[in-house]
C-alpha cells in the first residue's frame, strides 16, 4: 500500500511561516495529482491546494491565495506546501493525498486514493 509521509507541522506565531512536506518511500510521485487538505476541529476536511505532478499546474482555495505555495521536487520525490503569513484561521491538521490514476486536481476528499497521517499546524501568539 502506498504510504504518504508528511512532516513540517508545528507551532508558529501569526504572520509566521511553515513548510509542509509530503513524500513516499514506496511510490514515485511522477504522475497523478497531489492535494493538500486541512481539517480543523468540528469542521469538514477542505482542499487547500493541489498540483498536477507531471505538468506542475496548481490550484488554491481563495483564502490561501498569495500566502501558500505548492511545489514538487521530483529528485527528492517530495511535494511541499509553503505557508506564509499564517493567520488564526489556518490552524488545522494538514493532510496530503494523492490521486494516482489521474493528473486532474479535485477538491473532493473521496476522489483521492491515499492519505498521509496529517501533521498539526498551530498558529498562536
Amino acid at each position: 500500500q502506498v504510504q504518504l509521509v508528511e512532516s513540517g507541522g508545528g507551532l508558529v506565531q501569526p504572520g509566521g511561516s511553515l513548510r509542509l512536506s509530503c513524500t513516499s518511500s514506496e511510490f514515485t510521485l511522477n504522475d497523478g495529482a497531489i492535494g493538500w487538505f486541512r481539517q480543523a476541529p468540528g469542521k469538514e476536511r477542505e482542499g487547500v491546494s493541489c498540483i498536477r505532478v507531471s505538468g506542475g499546474s496548481t490550484t488554491y482555495i481563495d483564502s490561501v491565495k498569495g500566502r501558500f505555495t505548492i511545489s514538487r521536487d521530483k529528485v527528492k520525490n517530495t511535494v511541499y506546501l509553503q505557508m506564509n503569513s499564517l493567520k488564526p484561521e489556518d490552524p488545522a491538521i494538514y493532510y496530503c493525498a494523492i490521486r494516482q490514476f489521474t493528473p486532474l486536481c479535485s477538491p473532493y476528499v473521496e476522489q483521492y486514493d491515499m492519505w498521509g497521517q496529517g501533521p498539526q499546524v498551530t498558529v498562536s501568539s
